[in-house]
């Protein structure tokens, strides 16, 4: 398991040693002693599965807020998607800056998202399986979000017109947020 460190401190690209065969695959996509060697501390309490039946939907952006922010471990089990993150935290020195990353069932890659990061998915093929761990519990009463083409992040999406679900289409502008991360 190798960790790539992404331009936004804290976040890592996570490439699994895959072993292949005429029989299929194994792949590990989670050792607390790897993640603790690499310096990600997160002990994960909840797994999620989601599933994208059409090509073109966009979840996200999404984060719990303070007391009951979450880390990510994210990966895709079935399909493809533009995966991105944004850095809220304020004394950052990337305060406000985004990365995207391509994640498949191909390419086995996984992305660790920080606490104090705003996260969203653009699916690139239909069916697509998303799966990830998180190190709190889901909080509905810090449940937020950030609109996924607010200019002032100006995220390079690959679509004009994608599915979002109605709270999606309904989050603040980043101006309008103020971090307390």
């Amino acid at each position: 398991m190798e960790f790539k460190e992404t331009s936004l401190e804290g976040a890592y690209l996570i490439v699994p040693q895959v072993f292949r065969d005429e029989r299929g695959f194994f792949l590990e996509t989670y050792s607390e002693k790897k993640f603790a060697e690499a310096g990600v501390d997160a002990r994960f309490v909840q797994d999620n599965h989601s599933l994208s039946v059409q090509k073109g939907v966009l979840r996200g952006l999404h984060f719990q807020l303070p007391p009951n922010a979450q880390a990510k471990l994210v990966r895709v089990t079935h399909g493809k998607v533009l995966d991105v993150i944004v850095d809220l935290r304020k004394n950052s020195p990337t305060f406000g800056k985004w990365e995207s990353f391509e994640l498949s069932d191909k390419n086995a890659q996984m992305l660790f998202v920080p606490r104090g990061f705003a996260h969203a998915f653009l699916t690139l093929e239909e069916n697509t399986e998303f799966m990830y761990k998180v190190d709190n519990f889901y909080a509905p009463e810090s449940d937020s979000g950030l609109a996924w083409n607010d200019p002032d992040l100006g995220i390079d999406w690959p679509i004009k017109n994608p599915i979002l679900s109605e709270k999606d289409q309904k989050l603040q502008g980043f101006r309008e947020f103020n971090s307390p991360f």
